[in-house]
């Protein structure tokens, strides 16, 4: 019984340690690691959830990049971080739901290793080639394909990607021939793709927005189920009669697993305020990216609910154990 009573005396201690700790969050600087490459969707969301939280919780959250490893590298520092609210990670599609299917090796479960805290903002891929090629349309681009003695090579934001499972899926349904060509982020592919080292490129539209908007690249189709508004003559996949090609990659906020409740809504409402402010609807909508205010839980559930969706397309595109 007094072994018992003690047990018991540990637990209640480290409860009201756990408690007065969250309540005094923060109390210091707070890390957010990117996952990917400078410069990217994901480095851009990360310092505008950065600004607004410093200013929300009166300490500074400060952007550190870790990439590599199709950002699993980033995932595992914060993994080993203690759960006390001072480290999170920009997670997304590939890290939370797409990877832990085609890589059964990654060495960390998202459902068991991390608090999935907040759904930031979703952007589209895009289809995307160099204009000095020619292709006018994604026709154009299918029948010189279809031609080709040699594979299409392509660009991703690497291995097990959204973009590396869409151009799989749509060299698949359409019988051309590709290859893969990853990098660790976004930008070192789209300038191969200008320079014209590479043949089109499959990566987000908020990565591709700029070499779009100036001319650099041209957009043969997007992933939407509707035209973007601020890039109208882009069309969609759906309408050129590929539907299974609509789809989103979302990038979120999470830190290691046993994160204080407190801290996780805490955070959540908080990236959600970020999210609707007049100022960054207007840069997310030039960049093609869409936010959906959800609660932890429900992002929880969005989150299996993706893995679900998307696991019979990696098992058919043969992408498990690539």
């Amino acid at each position: 019984m007094k072994r018992l009573a003690f047990l018991v005396g540990l637990v209640a201690a480290a409860l009201c340690v756990s408690l007065a700790s969250a309540n005094d969050w923060p109390n210091r600087q707070v890390r957010i690691v990117n996952t990917f490459a400078v410069g990217g969707a994901a480095d851009v969301l990360a310092r505008i959830v950065a600004e607004h939280l410093s200013t929300a919780f009166g300490h500074q959250f400060f952007v550190e990049t870790r990439a590599g490893a199709a950002g699993s590298i980033g995932v595992q520092t914060v993994i080993a971080a203690p759960p006390d609210g001072y480290n999170f990670v920009i997670t997304n599609l590939s890290l939370l739901a797409l990877l832990p299917i085609s890589n059964p090796k990654l060495g960390f479960d998202p459902r068991r290793d991390l608090s999935n805290i907040a759904y930031i903002a979703g952007t589209p891929i895009v289809l995307s080639v160099n204009p000095s090629r020619g292709f006018k349309t994604l026709d154009n681009f299918l029948d010189y394909a279809r031609s080709s003695p040699k594979p299409m090579t392509y660009s991703s934001s690497g291995v097990g990607s959204n973009g590396h499972l869409l151009a799989e899926t749509f060299a698949f349904k359409t019988g051309i021939k590709v290859e893969h060509v990853p990098y660790k982020g976004a930008s070192q592919g789209l300038t191969d793709l200008v320079g014209g080292h590479i043949d089109f490129s499959a990566q987000t539209v908020a990565s591709t927005s700029g070499q779009l908007r100036g001319g650099g690249l041209a957009g043969l189709a997007v992933t939407t189920s509707e035209r973007l508004p601020d890039y109208p003559d882009i069309p969609t996949f759906k309408e050129l009669g590929h539907p299974e090609l609509v789809s989103t990659t979302w990038f979120s906020l999470s830190g290691p697993a046993g994160l204080p409740k407190d801290i996780v809504d805490k955070v959540n409402r908080e990236v959600v305020r970020a999210m609707e402010k007049p100022e960054v609807q207007e840069r997310l909508r030039r960049d093609g990216m869409i936010a959906l205010p959800m609660s932890a839980e429900e992002f929880g559930r969005f989150v299996n609910e993706e893995a679900a969706r998307y696991k019979p397309a990696i098992e058919r595109a043969g992408l498990v154990g690539k």
